[in-house]
């Protein structure tokens, strides 16, 4: 399962690893907390949610993906508990085994937020006493948390973030980058109040510096993985598992946990 902010986010960080995971045999899901609706200068809000929504829906249709629908306005993702129990009954309902989720470091607070809103979803997935909204009974599976590259792969202060772990995209580069084009909407809107002058390519531009520093794939998109206390055993890594010689692991990022940089 794949958690962003915005419609479109999934796609430019995340979808090409969902897409391989579905060529695994994988059932993959895709959720947005936002619903888009301030993302326009052209559209009123009510007509601008109807719109993102169909987007999103296209999009997660190319990739083989299950949508749930968003549950705040934009610039409405707050870590608070009525929108953490609300996400909680999605997770519970899934049951995800890998859950993909936005860096704890990125450009902007909803991502910043969705973020911590998905992790403490996923850490009370098993707790009797927390009860969701609507209601799911507690599901105790494990679950791998592995977090996407910011925007930019920098963090807010413009330092660079390496990826732990890179995923080769390549294969299913254009399927990616058609799922992004779904989000029509959104390209003129972040070219102006952006300067995402060209959104397709702003995305492959992303995908081709991951593979660069990958040193072996062409595309490729970047994951960290979460600390496993609470989530799963130590040594759980399901998406290397599952994808196989599609992964590299960055040695020179492992060492670097163990000197606490």
């Amino acid at each position: 399962m794949a958690i962003g902010a915005h419609p479109d986010d999934i796609e430019f960080m995340m979808a090409g690893t969902l897409a391989l995971l579905k060529r695994a045999g994988w059932d993959i899901h895709m959720m947005n907390l936002a619903n888009g609706s301030m993302g326009s200068h052209r559209h009123p809000p009510a007509r601008l949610r109807r719109i993102r929504l169909a987007e999103a829906r296209a999009a997660a249709r190319r990739l083989g993906a299950t949508h749930h629908p968003p549950l705040v306005e934009d610039l409405g993702i707050y870590y608070e508990p009525r929108t953490l129990l609300r996400l909680a009954a999605v997770i519970r309902e899934v049951g995800p085994s890998i859950l993909l989720v936005p860096s704890p470091q990125d450009y902007m607070e909803d991502h910043t937020n969705a973020c911590r809103l998905a992790v403490s979803a996923a850490f009370v997935r098993s707790m009797e006493n927390c009860r969701t909204r609507p209601p799911r009974p507690p599901w105790g599976g494990d679950v791998t948390i592995y977090h996407a590259m910011p925007n930019g792969l920098r963090d807010p202060l413009r330092r660079r973030v390496i990826p732990g772990l890179f995923v080769d995209t390549t294969p299913v580069h254009a399927l990616k980058l058609a799922a992004l084009a779904e989000h029509r909407s959104q390209q003129d809107w972040l070219a102006e109040t952006q300067k995402m002058n060209l959104y397709l390519r702003t995305m492959e531009e992303f995908s081709l510096e991951v593979g660069r520093l990958s040193g072996r794939f062409r595309h490729a998109e970047g994951w960290r993985r979460h600390l496993h206390y609470g989530f799963c055993a130590e040594g759980d890594d399901p998406l290397r598992t599952a994808l196989g010689r599609r992964c590299r692991l960055n040695p020179a990022y492992e060492r670097a946990l163990e000197r606490g940089m």
